[in-house]
C-alpha cells in the first residue's frame, strides 16, 4: 500500500491495505478498485496537510462528519472539481467507512450522514457526424508502418460494437465469433465483471477478418490487438492515443474524440435507426441501469440552443 499511499499513515497503512483487500474480494472491476484507493490518497493528504505540524497521528475513529463535509467543500471550492468527480470521492470515504464499521475499527459510520453533491441532468452526448467518421476511418486507413488494418478494425470495433476502449483492449481471438453472414463479441469481463454478447455488423467482421489474415499461429487465448512491435497486446492508453491521433490527422475540431466518443456514437445511430428500443441499447451496452442509457434520448445542447433562438426570433425594433 505505501507505493499508492505514500507518506506518513495517518489512517493508518494496515488498516488500508485490508480495505483494499476487501475491495478486490467485491465484485469490483480492477480500475474501480484503483480509483477507490486513490481517492482515499488524496483525502489522506488532504487531511495531513490540514494537520500539517501534528504529531499525533489520527485514526479513523477519530474522523467526524465536519471534517467530511470541510473535504467535501474543498473539493468543490478549491479544486473546483465537478460535482461527478467530488462523489466518486466520498462514495471511497463511504465504502471505507461502511466496511470500518462492519469490522469493528470505528462505532460510528461517520461518512453516512455526508450527503452526496447533486449533479444536474446531463444533456445527450455528442457524437461524430458522418462526414466526421468517413474522415477518422480514411485516416485510419491510411496508417503506416503497416498499421493501417489495425486502426481501420480498431476504429470500427470501437464504432459498430459500442464496446468501453477497456473491453475492446482485453479481448481474445476466441472472444469473436464471425460468420459470413453473422459475427458476435463476447464481452468477458465487462463493467461490474459481467459478461455480454454484442452482435459484430458487416462492417466490424470485414475489418477485423482484413486485420487477422495471415496471423499465424492464431490462438484463442491471442490478445486481438497487438503493439506494432513485440506482438504484445495493445494498452489502453494506447489505443486512447491512437484515436486522438487519428482525429487529428482527419482534422476533426468540433467536439475532442475519443474511444467513449465512438461508444457515444454507436449508442445515438443505434436510436436513430431503431426509436425507442432503449431497453435493447442498455444491453448491448451493459448499462445496469435503464437511466444511464436515458441519456441519449435527452435533447443536446446544439438543440437546446436552436430551441431558445427560435423562441427569441421577433421582430427587431431600432433605438430612437
Amino acid at each position: 500500500m505505501r507505493s499508492i499511499l505514500p507518506g506518513p499513515a495517518i489512517l493508518g497503512d494496515a488498516l488500508l491495505a485490508a480495505f483494499a483487500r476487501s475491495l478486490g474480494d467485491q465484485d469490483l472491476s480492477p480500475v474501480t478498485v484503483r480509483d477507490y484507493l486513490h481517492d482515499l490518497a488524496r483525502f489522506r493528504s488532504w487531511i495531513e496537510e490540514c494537520r500539517r505540524g501534528q504529531r499525533r497521528e489520527i485514526a479513523l475513529r477519530r474522523l467526524t462528519t465536519v471534517q467530511l463535509v470541510h473535504y467535501r467543500q474543498h473539493l468543490l471550492g478549491v479544486e473546483r472539481l465537478k460535482a461527478t468527480a467530488v462523489n466518486r470521492k466520498l462514495q471511497a470515504l463511504k465504502k471505507l467507512f461502511s466496511w470500518a464499521r462492519q469490522k469493528g475499527h470505528v462505532q460510528l459510520d461517520v461518512a453516512s450522514d455526508v450527503q452526496f453533491v447533486r449533479v444536474e441532468k446531463r444533456l445527450r452526448p455528442r457524437g461524430l457526424t458522418e462526414a466526421e467518421i468517413q474522415a477518422l476511418l480514411r485516416a485510419a486507413g491510411q496508417t503506416g508502418h503497416g498499421l493501417a488494418k489495425r486502426n481501420y478494425a480498431l476504429v470500427e470495433v470501437l464504432l459498430e460494437a459500442g464496446l468501453r476502449v477497456g473491453e475492446v483492449a482485453a479481448l481474445r481471438i476466441g472472444d469473436l465469433t464471425m460468420h459470413a453472414r453473422s459475427g458476435v463479441v463476447r464481452v468477458r469481463d465487462g463493467k461490474g465483471r459481467k459478461q455480454r454478447d454484442v452482435p459484430l455488423n458487416s462492417h466490424a467482421r470485414r475489418a477485423l477478418q482484413l486485420y487477422l489474415q495471415g496471423r499465424e499461429p492464431r490462438r484463442d487465448e491471442d490478445y486481438v490487438f497487438l503493439s506494432e512491435r513485440g506482438g504484445k497486446p495493445l494498452s489502453l492508453r494506447t489505443m486512447q492515443a491512437t484515436i486522438s491521433e487519428l482525429a487529428r490527422r482527419a482534422k476533426i475540431t468540433r467536439i475532442p474524440v475519443s474511444p467513449h466518443t465512438m461508444r457515444h456514437c454507436f449508442a445515438l445511430r443505434y436510436l436513430k435507426h431503431n426509436p425507442g428500443k432503449l431497453l435493447e441499447l442498455a444491453t448491448l451496452l451493459g448499462h445496469e441501469s435503464l437511466d444511464t442509457t436515458a441519456v441519449y434520448t435527452r435533447p443536446s445542447a446544439e438543440e437546446l440552443a436552436a430551441d431558445l433562438e427560435k423562441s427569441g426570433t421577433r421582430k427587431e425594433r431600432g433605438f430612437r
